[in-house]
């Protein structure tokens, strides 16, 4: 057996040029503090507003935690390769960010299924929600969604640790994945354990995928019958923010897919920066999503600006 390699080097995007280490640095930051200051304050802001601890507002929380959580497990490393030439990353720190990486997303994946439920139940059998969709019931499905991935992950990590790591150390990729991380894995067992990582990947997306199309078609259908047009608006309004949200999580990803499958190849540059704005966009954008296509949120934001605008005022004279 080969030794075991003690680092690996993000490789980050390939070919950029010096000159511009400094500016995607600050980019990067940028995009981290975005991630950070929109989902603390989405947390923060719905946990102390009463009118907001609702079901469909505990879902949000929910994800704004783990679109916290994932910023800030990919994004301070490869800012450092930029900002301080920090490229090396331990054999072990690897493994836990790519356990962190997948899980996250997986989490979102379950997170979406249970926003989906809240909407179908809430228009589909709208005399049954109250009942149907408690705050503690939304609660132990975001509990769910935080501990079935949970399993599936360790089980992979337990696979794809005892490999032999005989080639480059280097991680093509901003980040530690799977798909990084195992290609530069020597041996028989390598192919399984990349087959049998996809088949659980495919499971994490796919099974709340198939939910998540249903209830939203179901509710178009719903939608579509109901004879008052302004009843058709404001209930689809109601719904548009998770239909924005979830476009944002699985488009992009099935887009890469499927161009990988029909045959389409990207450049690497290309392929890093893709998966880059996939798993970083829908963090960065969720807040503002929340914030002006949710109307009781939108609402309870300007009814705190308004008040604290008095009371300046009033201090003031």
């Amino acid at each position: 057996r080969s030794v075991r390699m003690r680092s690996f080097f993000i490789l980050g995007f390939p070919g950029l040029s010096p000159q511009f280490h400094g500016p995607v640095s600050a980019l990067l930051f940028f995009v981290y503090m975005s991630i950070a200051i929109g989902n603390i304050f989405i947390l923060v802001f719905v946990l102390s507003e009463r009118s907001l601890q609702k079901p469909t507002y505990l879902v949000f929380c929910h994800l704004a935690l783990n679109d916290l959580t994932f910023g800030t497990v990919t994004l301070p490393k490869i800012i450092s390769k930029y900002w301080f030439d920090d490229s090396l990353i331990s054999f072990y720190g690897c493994f836990l960010q790519m356990f962190f990486v997948h899980y996250l997303g997986s989490v979102t994946s379950f997170i979406l299924l249970v926003m989906a439920l809240d909407r179908f139940v809430a228009i589909c059998v709208p005399l049954r929600y109250p009942v149907l969709i408690t705050n503690q019931i939304i609660s132990v499905l975001c509990g769910f969604a935080w501990f079935i991935p949970l399993s599936l992950l360790i089980t992979i990590i337990l696979q794809a640790l005892p490999l032999d790591y005989c080639k480059s150390n280097v991680i093509a990729q901003c980040y530690c994945d799977h798909i990084s991380i195992t290609s530069q894995a020597c041996g028989e067992n390598v192919k399984s354990v990349q087959i049998t990582t996809l088949c659980m990947a495919m499971f994490c997306l796919l099974l709340p995928l198939a939910f998540i199309l249903f209830s939203y078609v179901s509710i178009l259908v719903v939608i579509l019958k109901m004879s008052n047009s302004a009843g058709r608006r404001k209930t689809m309004s109601t719904c548009t923010p998770q239909i924005f949200i979830t476009c944002l999580f699985y488009l992009p990803r099935c887009f890469v897919y499927v161009a990988n499958t029909v045959g389409f190849s990207f450049s690497l540059g290309v392929r890093i920066f893709l998966i880059l704005l996939y798993s970083l966009l829908p963090a960065a954008v969720n807040p503002i999503i929340y914030c002006f296509k949710t109307q009781d949120i939108k609402q309870a934001l300007m009814k705190r600006v308004r008040t604290t605008r008095i009371r300046v005022i009033k201090v003031s004279v």
